[in-house]
């Protein structure tokens, strides 16, 4: 875990999976009212989410909080678009990189960092099915080399 940074409040394990990761940023996020409360009870969920840019903004698209019990009319849209924050260099560099074909943005994890939430988006490239495959053998082969000198 890096220097910071605080308690993982959601996770996307299935992009590790699903893509190859190339490069990680970390950015803020544009919350309204009753959001944050919502997210720091752990009522978020990020596994269909991506990022697109959109007039130089990073967007954060199909990201899920749920609505915080004790907020009443003050609510909002579980699924709306969220901007995110980042330098301007590092927004015109994700645009770049998306132009490439099969260059994606997601959101790998959310965590609270110095009280705010915080969101690590990866460049991802998708991979093919023999990959996963690849991916799954490296992950048992390493569990196995693990498992045979924790009983030496």
């Amino acid at each position: 875990m890096p220097k910071g940074e605080g308690k993982v409040l959601a996770q996307n394990r299935q992009a590790r999976y699903e893509y190859t990761i190339l490069e990680t940023f970390e950015a803020g996020m544009v919350l309204k009212g009753t959001e944050i409360k919502s997210i720091r009870g752990g009522k978020i969920n990020i596994r269909d989410g991506y990022v697109t840019i959109h007039n130089g903004e990073a967007i954060l698209q199909n990201v899920h909080i749920s609505p915080f019990e004790k907020g009443n009319i003050f609510n909002h849209d579980p699924i709306r678009s969220r901007k995110l924050l980042l330098h301007k260099k590092q927004i015109q560099s994700l645009a770049g990189q998306t132009k490439t074909q099969g260059i994606t943005i997601v959101p790998l994890k959310v965590y609270i960092k110095d009280g705010y939430a915080k969101v690590l988006i990866g460049v991802a490239k998708g991979k093919k099915k023999y990959d996963k495959r690849e991916s799954l053998k490296q992950k048992d082969m390493k569990r196995e080399v693990e498992r045979a000198l924790k009983n030496h």
